[in-house]
């Protein structure tokens, strides 16, 4: 891929689910040539195309090339999460005075929405083109009771690629009754294209991760990441941090944990983690307005499903999930998670990649 004279994107056929709905992808591309790939089934990233060092490209995202294995996908690749991303305990909550029971399909939590959830359904897709942007605009409206959850929800999720390697996601929801919400993106990255994440460096912007119990489940503490693995701050070799010995690494069978965000400002995009190959030199840096990222290594990642990049195999990829924390709905000194009639949530996280 080469720079382009301007913007543009695409739809194409992708595949047709079990009741005859056609899916489509969309294909963005900016000035650079940077590509991004999204599908209106689960409003999933499939591809990004990025250069590295040299200005070769390279699609540097787990997912297929057909739609038959997403209809599967139990490692939520690339999808939107929701309605609540991560873990909810036993998927129980209660919510002035009524108590809900969830689907449990992560025994014994409920995880990423639910058995359906976001990542199982079918979007509405509006693509738009600007002469410094191109994106699509997703939107749907979650009916009360799915997947166990109170209340109508409205969701719109765009994507915007601008022309200076900025991938952003933009999510807006309003509802007609109290419901628990916590959107995200499950993208997988591999930023050499190829092989595993353990040479990549990594950096958080974190003082502080949620500990979790057997069952990963936060046990309410906001631990100090000091003299620990997790402490992130300075530039790491995953590969090196990874393999120290600590419970939580154990529990986790590597990285999955939520860490909470140092903060610069209020309201605006902090940057929350960077992500660099030493290999190709392609950097990814993450911004959100979100309080936490969840920090995951593809540790359950064992090739069964193999993908269009590369095997999906044991910590072929890791994930930054930008969210609020997990089992915040029943721990309530954890940032709010409950929208309620009249009020809007709405967030965005960046990933804007470059190479050095």
């Amino acid at each position: 891929m080469t720079p382009v004279d301007s913007v543009s994107v695409t739809q194409a056929p992708f595949g047709i689910l079990p009741d005859g709905q056609p899916v489509s992808v969309f294909t963005l591309t900016n000035r650079q040539g940077m590509q991004v790939k999204v599908l209106d089934f689960g409003a999933i990233i499939s591809e990004i195309h990025v250069p590295d060092r040299d200005g070769s490209f390279a699609d540097v995202v787990l997912g297929f090339d057909r739609i038959e294995p997403y209809l599967a996908n139990g490692a939520f690749l690339g999808a939107v999460i929701g309605r609540y991303g991560n873990r909810i305990a036993e998927g129980r909550f209660s919510l002035d005075g009524k108590d809900y029971q969830l689907a449990v399909n992560n025994a014994p939590n409920h995880l990423h929405g639910g058995n359906q959830g976001f990542h199982q359904v079918m979007w509405q897709a509006e693509p738009f083109t600007r002469d410094d942007a191109v994106g699509v605009t997703f939107t749907r409206s979650s009916p009360h009771g799915e997947d166990g959850y109170p209340g109508k929800l409205d969701v719109t999720v765009v994507y915007e690629l601008d022309n200076d390697n900025a991938l952003s996601l933009r999510y807006h929801a309003v509802t007609d009754q109290a419901t628990p919400i916590n959107l995200t993106n499950h993208s997988y990255f591999n930023l050499a294209g190829q092989g595993t994440i353990l040479g990549h460096e990594v950096t958080i912007n974190a003082d502080r991760y949620l500990p979790v119990d057997a069952g990963s489940i936060p046990t309410g503490e906001l631990a100090d990441v000091s003299g620990t693995p997790f402490d992130l701050r300075q530039s790491t070799i995953i590969g090196d941090s990874i393999a120290l010995p600590h419970e939580q690494l154990r529990i986790g069978r590597g990285y999955d944990h939520n860490f909470v965000l140092n903060k610069q400002a209020d309201h605006g995009l902090n940057l929350a983690a960077t992500v660099r190959d030493p290999q190709s030199g392609r950097v990814m840096q993450v911004y959100t307005q979100e309080p936490g990222v969840q920090f995951y290594s593809g540790n359950f990642l064992d090739g069964s499903q193999p993908g269009k990049l590369c095997a999906n195999s044991y910590r072929s990829a890791l994930c930054l999930e930008t969210q609020h924390f997990p089992d915040s709905p029943n721990q309530p000194h954890f940032p709010n998670t409950i929208l309620r009639p009249g009020q809007v949530y709405q967030t965005e996280t960046v990933y804007r990649f470059s190479a050095e």
